[in-house]
C-alpha cells in the first residue's frame, strides 16, 4: 500500500471534532498504508490533549506559529515527514490567500513527489458575499493556473462551474479530475416516519419545523436573505389567508462568527418564536434527525463547492429550495427533484410558501430527490475516491 500526505486548512480533525474530513478518512484511510496531515496552529487551553492519530494510520501535524507562517511550515514538516515515512503523493487542499499552495509548491521543489491541487470551490463563484470574495476571485483567477501548472492533475468535486472556471483561468483541462466529495451514509441519512403529533399549527402533519437551513454562520451562507423571507412570510399571512405562517419555524443547525448579529436581527425582527438554533451538531445522527423532522431546507448560499447538507437532506426525503451553485447545477432539475431560488428574498419567501402549501409537489420533489443522490453512497465514493490517486500513482509509474 502506499502513502500519502494531505496539505489541509482544515483544523477539526486536531482539535478532535468529527467533521465532513473526519468522516471520509475513517474510510478513506483503509486505502493508505498511512496518511499524515498538515494544519495550521490551532487554539490550546491547559487541559486540552492534541491527538496526533487516528484510526490507527492517521497522524495530524498542526503548527504552532501563526498562519502567516504556515508555507514554511508546511515545508520543514512536509519535508521531515517524507524522510521518515517516504510518502508517494501529496494532496493540496487549495483555496486563497494560498498558504496550503505555496508551502506545497516549495515542498515539491524539495523533494519532487506528485502532488494533487485539490479546488473544492471557487470563493466568489458565481457570486461574491462582500469584498473580500471578490478579491479572492481575482486572486483565484490570477495564480491558479500557476499552482496548477506543475501538479500532477487538480481534482474538483462538481462537473460544471469549478471546471468552467479554471478552464477560463488557464489551467490545463486535461489536468483537471472529477471525483465528488460527497460520501453520503445512507445508513445514517434516510427517511425516517415523524409520528409525533405536531403541537402547533402547521402546513404539514407530524413535522417539527418548516425549514431547515444548515451550515457555518457566516456570510456566503446567505442567512440573512432566509430570515428576511421567514420575515415576510410571517407579516404576509393576514393578506394570504395562510394562518399557518403566523407560527412559521426555522431551525439553524451549525455556528460560526455571525451568530451574534444573528440573534439580534431576530431580536429586532420580532422572530424569536420563528427561529430556534441547535448549534453546531458533532453526530450525523442528530443532522439527520433535524432534516427528517423538517419539511423543506432552503441552501440561499452564495457560492458553494456542494453543498453536501443539500444531498443528506435529499437523501432524507426532505426537498430542497438551493441558489444555483456547485454541485447542485449537475443534480438539480428545477422544479424536478429541486427547486432553484434567486438571491432575493421575496423569491425565497414565494418558493417555500409554494412547496408549504402544494403537499403533491413537496412529495414530488422528495421521491425525486432522493433517487437522485443515490449516486453519492459513502463507500462507493470514497473508493472512487482513493483509487483516483492510486491510478496517478500507477500512471507516473510509482
Amino acid at each position: 500500500m502506499s502513502k500519502l500526505l494531505f496539505i489541509s486548512g482544515d483544523t477539526a480533525l486536531a482539535q478532535g471534532k468529527k467533521g465532513p474530513f473526519y468522516y471520509l478518512l475513517e474510510e478513506f484511510s483503509k486505502y493508505w498504508e498511512r496518511v499524515d496531515i498538515i494544519c495550521p496552529r490551532i487554539p490550546r487551553t491547559s487541559n486540552f490533549e492534541h491527538p496526533t492519530k487516528i484510526f490507527d494510520n492517521v497522524y495530524i501535524h498542526s503548527s504552532q506559529k501563526f498562519l502567516i507562517f504556515q508555507p514554511w511550515f508546511i515545508l520543514k514538516k512536509g519535508k521531515e515527514i517524507y524522510q521518515k515515512e517516504k510518502f508517494d503523493v501529496f494532496g493540496i487542499h487549495s483555496y486563497p490567500p494560498f498558504y496550503n499552495d505555496i508551502g506545497g509548491r516549495l515542498l515539491y521543489r524539495a523533494i519532487k513527489v506528485p502532488y494533487v491541487l485539490e479546488i473544492m470551490h471557487i470563493n466568489g463563484c458565481p457570486r461574491a458575499s462582500g469584498f473580500k470574495e471578490w478579491f479572492y476571485k481575482i486572486l483565484t483567477k490570477l495564480f491558479v493556473g500557476f499552482f496548477a501548472r506543475k501538479s500532477a492533475a487538480v481534482r474538483v468535486i462538481n462537473y460544471k462551474q469549478v471546471p468552467e472556471f479554471l478552464i477560463k483561468s488557464g489551467v490545463d483541462k486535461e489536468k483537471i479530475k472529477i471525483a465528488p466529495a460527497f460520501y453520503i451514509d445512507f445508513e445514517i441519512f434516510k427517511p425516517e416516519e415523524v409520528n409525533k403529533p405536531c403541537t402547533r399549527t402547521s402546513s404539514v402533519q407530524g413535522k417539527k419545523y418548516d425549514i431547515v437551513f444548515s451550515g457555518r454562520l457566516v456570510k456566503n451562507k446567505g442567512i440573512y436573505l432566509l430570515l428576511e423571507a421567514v420575515k415576510q412570510i410571517k407579516n404576509s399571512q393576514p393578506m394570504a389567508g395562510q394562518p399557518w405562517a403566523e407560527n412559521i419555524k426555522l431551525i439553524i443547525i451549525g455556528d460560526g462568527p455571525l451568530k451574534t448579529k444573528i440573534e439580534k436581527y431576530i431580536k429586532k425582527n420580532n422572530l424569536q418564536s420563528n427561529v430556534e438554533f441547535s448549534g453546531w451538531l458533532s453526530e450525523n445522527e442528530d443532522v439527520a434527525k433535524v432534516y427528517n423532522q423538517s419539511k423543506v431546507m432552503v441552501v440561499p448560499s452564495f457560492n458553494e463547492g456542494g453543498p453536501r447538507v443539500a444531498l443528506e437532506a435529499m437523501a432524507c426525503k426532505t426537498p430542497v429550495l438551493t441558489s444555483r451553485v456547485g454541485i447542485m447545477l449537475d443534480v438539480i432539475e428545477d422544479n424536478g427533484n429541486g427547486i432553484f431560488i434567486d438571491w432575493n428574498a421575496k423569491d425565497i419567501a414565494k418558493k417555500i410558501t409554494l412547496l408549504l402549501r402544494d403537499e403533491n409537489l413537496r412529495k414530488k420533489i422528495a421521491e425525486n430527490g432522493y433517487d437522485s443522490v443515490q449516486q453519492f453512497e459513502r463507500i462507493k465514493s470514497i473508493k472512487n475516491y482513493a483509487e483516483a490517486y492510486q491510478n496517478l500513482l500507477h500512471s507516473a509509474g510509482l
